[in-house]
């Protein structure tokens, strides 16, 4: 027995081997409280919708508040390639087309510029949660260096377009263009695009770079549309409205109350500018977020003196091997993302090496881990937020990758002024009034609602980006992928040939989302270079290696999956229903198992498993 604070603890040791394990709690004591929380939570399960009037879908997903309309005539084209959507999957599609020598291609994006995500969320505080030096592109190619570790939103847009300049594909791209409709034409082996700008477009192959955060979401509350006050979502934020800009304070709030609903990434970040600049601030919380030390800093000029050519590429793999449980190399990254990551197998926590372990062992000491690193992130609540009561609220009891952890320096001590006060709904909102909104039977009054409730999101998003893809014989994408995706290596399906996707679908996932898409646009943009040259008038997948690949996908996440139903409700395990969560079609395997196989496919010249079809 051994004693912490008084508190007496029976020693943890593996169960297989009887190794003893160095933790100070009680494990089946945290475990049971994360049930608890997990069970009150699906009590009432969330149900996001559209609203009405501002609230509609159509409205949010056409409106551009940061730019004026853009006036053009429709065009007739004939192209090799149309890539869908303009964020950093299509800015990186589009380099390498130019790099593979194809030039007679179009980037359709509904924004006004390229950016994607860093578009539209000009919200103030917005920030991306993986390093700068990693998360924006091609920075030696650039010449560029980021001011900060963690640049704001504005930088990383800047960036886009300096991506767009440096790739020369400004003139390829068609902005403020709503595609409508995408149709396989059997007769000249080309996609038919149609848009909202009367565009009649084909091309010989589409490659789909929508990205799975593009359709907002407001929660389905009643009384949304009785609220006279004014509505924000954070996708769209209004500054004409709040005053400032993503980096001078929020002057027009200043005689304010506002509410700020969702406690996600987003919320987070906002949360303390809007507690700098509003008379009052509620911050209403569904589920508490893990909320880490960000750590934020100027980049260091003698830092950036010490690298030499190639370290922007040798960071991303020191990154993602250590991601990928390569434990034992240097960090070169040394952020939250790396420290979670090299300690969840426990290595800290055993005088041997986890690797000699039995299997069973190993999963119990992660289990452990796991505990004690979000175990320190309540005692950084405890040591931050002065009141017990609200800091006892913001605790999060959840597995620390349940949810995409928050890294945050601001966020907590917002809790500690008098003009804050957080609202621990954990059923949400009973309701929104005229004047404001109900949680736990109780009325506020606010005179602005501002929704940080993210984008539609699920196993497969095909069906939310406001059109549908028609394949051969006219066969409905959405509904081809209804009872689960069925592709090849996550990037072709069959009965859709030419069509290649870049989004989460059956393929690796890196959470530097941006090195993720500039390798799935590598190999995307090789493959219609080689069917260019080959004369390759389609390919496409057979049953079978869809199939296969299905099998192997759903044989990889079975243990994720199994982690996930533990979780608390949210978008990781669709909402407590692991069978929608954003992860369930993502071949959960380290990263360079994925492109090691990828590049063994591709070098062996024989392309098993799909179908090239050739002219006559």
């Amino acid at each position: 027995m051994n004693s912490k604070d008084g508190v007496v603890k029976t020693p943890v040791v593996l169960p297989e081997s009887g190794v003893p394990v160095d933790v100070d709690f009680d494990y089946a004591e945290l475990l049971a409280r994360y049930d608890e929380e997990r069970d009150a939570r699906l009590a009432r399960p969330t149900s996001r919708s559209k609203g009405a009037d501002a609230h509609d879908e159509e409205a949010l997903r056409t409106w551009d508040p940061y730019a004026p309309r853009i006036d053009r005539e429709g065009v007739d084209l004939d192209l090799d390639v149309v890539v869908l959507g303009g964020g950093f999957g299509g800015i990186t599609a589009g380099k390498w087309l130019k790099e593979q020598g194809i030039d007679n291609f179009r980037i359709v994006e509904q924004a006004s510029d390229f950016g994607g995500t860093w578009y539209w969320n000009r919200y103030p505080g917005a920030q991306c949660d993986v390093q700068s030096y990693l998360y924006l592109p091609y920075l030696e190619e650039s010449g560029y260096m980021p001011t900060k570790k963690y640049v704001g939103g504005k930088e990383i847009f800047e960036h886009a377009q300096r991506l767009g300049r440096l790739f020369d594909i400004y003139p390829n791209a068609l902005f403020q263009t709503v595609v409508t409709d995408v149709r396989w034409d059997e007769s000249h082996n080309a996609w038919v695009i149609a848009t909202d700008r009367g565009d009649t477009i084909r091309a010989k192959f589409v490659i789909r770079a929508n990205g799975p955060f593009s359709k907002p979401q407001y929660p389905t509350v009643p009384g949304i549309d009785d609220f006279k006050g004014k509505i924000i979502h954070t996708s769209r934020w209004d500054y004409q409205y709040t005053g400032g800009d993503q980096d001078l304070p929020l002057d027009k709030l200043r005689d304010k109350r506002v509410a700020l609903i969702g406690t996600g990434a987003t919320g987070i970040q906002v949360a303390p500018r809007l507690a700098d600049a509003a008379e009052q601030v509620f911050v209403v919380q569904r589920t508490p977020a893990l909320v880490a030390e960000r750590n934020n800093a100027p980049t260091d000029p003698d830092w950036v003196a010490t690298l030499t050519p190639g370290w922007q590429s040798q960071m991303h793999e020191n990154f993602t091997d250590q991601l990928s449980g390569l434990v034992h190399v240097e960090d070169l990254v040394q952020d939250v993302w790396t420290q979670i990551y090299r300690a969840l197998p426990g290595h800290d926590l055993v005088d041997v090496e986890v690797s000699s372990l039995p299997e069973k062992d190993q999963i119990h000491l992660s289990i452990l881990s796991d505990l004690k690193i979000v175990n320190a992130v309540r005692e950084r609540v405890d040591r931050t937020v002065s009141n017990p009561e609200t800091a006892e609220a913001l605790k999060p009891w959840f597995g620390v990758v349940c949810k995409r952890p928050g890294f945050h320096d601001e966020y907590l001590p917002i809790f500690n002024k008098e003009s804050v006060t957080l609202i621990n709904a954990r059923q949400g909102l009973d309701r929104i009034t005229e004047n404001g909104f109900v949680a736990n039977g109780v009325e506020h009054e606010v005179d602005c609602l501002i929704f940080a409730t993210g984008f539609e999101t699920g196993p497969h998003t095909v069906g939310s980006y406001g059109y549908e893809i028609l394949g051969r014989d006219g066969r409905n994408l959405r509904e081809h992928f209804a009872g689960g995706l069925k592709t090849l290596h996550g990037f072709f399906s069959r009965d859709f040939p030419n069509l290649i996707e870049l989004g989460l679908s059956q393929n690796a996932f890196n959470v530097h989302y941006t090195y993720m898409l500039d390798r799935k646009a590598r190999h995307a943009t090789r493959m219609i270079k080689h069917a260019l040259d080959a004369d390759i008038v389609s390919f496409e997948p057979t049953h079978e290696a869809e199939s296969e690949w299905g099998e192997v996908v759903r044989l990889a996440g079975e243990s994720h999956a199994a982690y996930q139903a533990t979780c608390t409700p949210g978008y990781y395990n669709g909402q407590g229903n692991v069978t929608q969560g954003i992860f369930r079609e993502i071949y959960q395997a380290p990263d360079r198992d994925y492109w090691g196989l990828i590049e063994e496919w591709w070098e062996n010249g024989e392309f098993t498993g799909l179908e090239l079809n050739k002219n006559g």
